[in-house]
């Protein structure tokens, strides 16, 4: 697996003011997979996913300790440009959030700011990603159309194709269908099985359903710690610990 890890973990540790919430994380992120974070609530999953994009930064009285390398670079040096480094690792959050505007512009707003502003180039940029997203054939007619008035599922995947609109390496979906309907789901999930091919993603997940159906790798997280890291099918069947096995089979959480 350190062969092609697309974001390596050493050592990592952080802190909200006094409180740890992640204690010596180290782990392995295969490129071009999905990886499920799984654990109860408050254990240091979303902290976790936020950390890779620097997500963090913007809160007040954190620091954090250890390396985070994405294609061996650690993110968290001082030369580090944020801004292209979220560009790199796209965020989707678990409550859709388009823009109050148009489908259009809610897909071009990533590559303007980025200095696109030929329209022939955002139109094809805007088709491309809604392709991705598994939503153009639903709103093709409808671009002028405020992001709005879609439904709860629709939104969601037009913020996953805001995010593939700027060309990311790596997809970090926090409960992405947590907030949407059975059928809803099936559709983003359907959605993670294409985009696996050519995006490294990592999910936050409190469904462990999902997380067996989705994912390649599973990390189970509790209290801060990384208790246990492998192939999913291994996790869900075969766990190396009983804390583990205890909480895939719901003796707690």
């Amino acid at each position: 697996m350190e062969n092609n890890g697309k974001i390596i973990v050493e050592d990592l540790n952080f802190y909200y003011g006094s409180t740890q919430a992640l204690h010596n994380i180290n782990m392995t992120v295969t490129e071009k997979k999905v990886t499920a974070l799984i654990g109860p609530s408050g254990c240091g999953k979303s902290t976790f996913l936020r950390s890779i994009n620097r997500m963090n930064d913007i809160i007040d009285n954190t620091r954090i300790t250890g390396n985070l390398k994405i294609d061996g670079k650690n993110i968290y040096d001082d030369d580090v440009d944020v801004v292209a480094l979220r560009k790199q690792a796209g965020m989707i959050f678990q409550k859709s959030n388009p823009f109050p505007k148009s489908i259009f512009e809610n897909i071009a707003y990533g590559p303007r700011i980025h200095g696109i502003n030929d329209k022939a180039v955002l139109t094809e940029i805007v088709e491309k990603s809604l392709k991705s997203a598994a939503l153009w054939d639903e709103v093709k007619d409808r671009l002028n159309q405020n992001a709005l008035g879609l439904s709860g599922g629709q939104q969601q995947r037009l913020c996953i194709a805001r995010a593939l609109a700027i060309e990311p390496e790596i997809i970090l979906m926090d409960e992405p269908a947590s907030a949407l309907d059975p059928k809803s789901t099936a559709r983003i999930e359907d959605l993670i099985f294409e985009l696996r091919k050519d995006y490294t993603i990592i999910i936050v997940t409190h469904n462990m359903q999902q997380a067996a159906r989705v994912s390649d790798y599973t990390a189970f997280f509790y209290e801060g710690k990384l208790i246990e890291f492998g192939e999913t099918e291994k996790i869900f069947t075969k766990p190396l610990l009983e804390q583990t096995e205890d909480y895939i089979t719901g003796k707690f959480g």
